[in-house]
């Protein structure tokens, strides 16, 4: 239905709807380059500590890293080298070639936190118990028009650019759309609660099953810990109450003990999906993190995938905004192009591992005994494994007849101006060349830095980390082109 707005409209560069992980870092990104950014929230302000995710992975971390937030997220968590699988399969993380050779464990507040700060700081709008209930963009039209319900039930309409909903699993901005959220539900009356033990783990993070069930243990660092557990023999719907003594009784078979949990703060029961939109842009409206992609906790790749995702979109957006690309269109459509098949990738990986710890028959928990043992003795097959779930491993499509670094992550180049993540901080591509060549003349804003040693290769480095273009003798006109483009 539609309403009468009883405010004038508004109009900014970007509306950004859903102030999660990836609603705040994307939001950031873009007010930090000059844009108009208003994020809108339907929960009223605060973070909150109802949080599922607990694991910063290495890939994230340089990103965060690239923003000037990640030694302070290191200091408030807990470094894990290796991560353990079925009480039987260790990934070691120590070999990462990153200077975060590990998996963080921190709540999603933290991050939260501090990608907030980040965006008050840089000049974010922030609109807090406010819901988009519809939107509006025409193929003449410049703009995309939302319409937004207030607490107090009066309602205001806001022109944008560009929209963004990142706005979870529920996701409004997909729902107004239309667009289909298909897959299937991996696992149903999955059961959280935080407690306090009475003896902690020896552990940081435990996790482990017998197939018919299995729990995770998480500390928040305060004394509280999260737990999960899941029992294959006893699935009530989601609004079916949980009680302590349950899952006290699914993490006894898991794990062989519960620890001596008591004091439960809070305790739900939940089910995980694994589904993906099919098209992350639909005109002037795009999606990222949850709401365009939701995957199994296992890995802890969700939060992280989302955290990519905004870095992927953000410094496409601020170049067609800021009208530094001759192809806009081609930009923001490689948005789409360059995420949604890794959204897939972790789709496919997390299922697979979940459906590892849910194994039942024995035909299914010898294959799990069999991989297991594949993973944990062929370091092959245990790096592609160690390179999906750290994210250093994803690379996009390079056009045909790039140089072999093109689409691939630029790991954290010690450079004569220093760290490559440094220089990232300004949201500008970075162009490493030889130490005698002079800066080029672009209009674009960019950060030129010279090699070390003497090394000869030209590298144009992506906002985002990615490595656009390379080469190992560049001509003048060639890197003229590569910047143009």
């Amino acid at each position: 239905m539609t309403t009468t707005p009883s405010t004038s409209p508004d109009t900014v560069d970007v509306l950004v709807v859903g102030a999660g992980p990836t609603g705040l870092l994307l939001a950031g990104d873009l007010a930090a380059q000059g844009l108009s950014v208003t994020l809108v929230e339907r929960r009223p302000h605060g973070i909150s500590n109802m949080t599922r995710a607990f694991a910063v992975h290495a890939r994230t971390l340089e990103l965060l890293d690239a923003r000037g937030l990640a030694d302070e997220l290191v200091g408030a968590g807990t470094p894990l080298s290796s991560m353990r699988f079925f009480g039987r399969l260790s990934l070691d993380l120590s070999g990462l070639r990153t200077r975060f050779p590990f998996v963080l464990i921190a709540p999603q507040y933290e991050v939260e936190r501090l990608l907030e700060r980040r965006a008050r700081a840089a000049g974010v709008r922030f609109r807090h118990e406010t819901r988009l209930t519809s939107l509006h963009q025409s193929p003449a039209s410049d703009t995309v028009t939302a319409e937004l319900r207030e607490a107090d039930g009066g309602t205001s309409t806001i022109d944008a650019r560009y929209l963004v909903g990142t706005d979870g699993v529920r996701s409004q901005v997909r729902e107004v759309l239309g667009l289909p959220f298909p897959g299937v539900s991996v696992i149903r009356s999955l059961v959280l609660a935080d407690v306090r033990l009475a003896k902690e783990p020896p552990g940081v993070l435990t996790v482990d099953g017998d197939g018919d069930a299995f729990a995770f243990i998480a500390p928040f660092g305060d004394g509280w810990f999260r737990v999960m557990g899941w029992d294959r023999g006893h699935q009530p719907a989601d609004g079916a109450p949980a009680d302590l003594e349950e899952l006290r009784g699914v993490v006894r078979r898991a794990l062989g003990t519960d620890y001596g949990m008591h004091d439960a703060r809070w305790i739900s029961r939940f089910h995980s999906d694994e589904r993906q939109v099919p098209a992350y842009r639909t005109g002037r409206v795009f999606l990222a993190g949850d709401a365009a992609h939701v995957h199994s906790p296992a890995g802890g790749q969700g939060m992280n995938t989302g955290l990519q995702d905004a870095a992927n979109l953000s410094w496409k957006l601020t170049a067609v905004l800021r009208g530094h690309t001759a192809s806009p269109e081609a930009l923001l459509d490689s948005y789409h192009e360059e995420r949604h098949p890794v959204g897939a990738q972790v789709l496919r990986s997390s299922g697979a591992l979940i459906r590892l710890a849910m194994a039942k028959g024995p035909l299914q928990r010898a294959a799990r005994t069999a991989a297991t043992a594949v993973l944990s003795h062929v370091r092959p097959a245990s790096g592609k494994v160690i390179g999906m779930v750290s994210g250093l491993a994803i690379s996009y499509t390079a056009p045909r007849g790039a140089h072999p670094l093109t689409a691939r992550r630029a790991p954290d180049l010690s450079l004569r101006e220093g760290r490559l993540h440094q220089l990232l901080r300004d949201g500008t591509f970075a162009l490493v060349t030889p130490a005698d060549t002079p800066s080029p003349a672009t209009p674009t804003p960019l950060a030129h830095a010279h090699w070390k040693d003497g090394r000869t290769t030209t590298l144009l480095i992506r906002p985002d980390g990615y490595i656009a273009w390379a080469s190992e003798r560049p001509d003048p006109a060639a890197l003229q082109a590569a910047l143009t483009r």
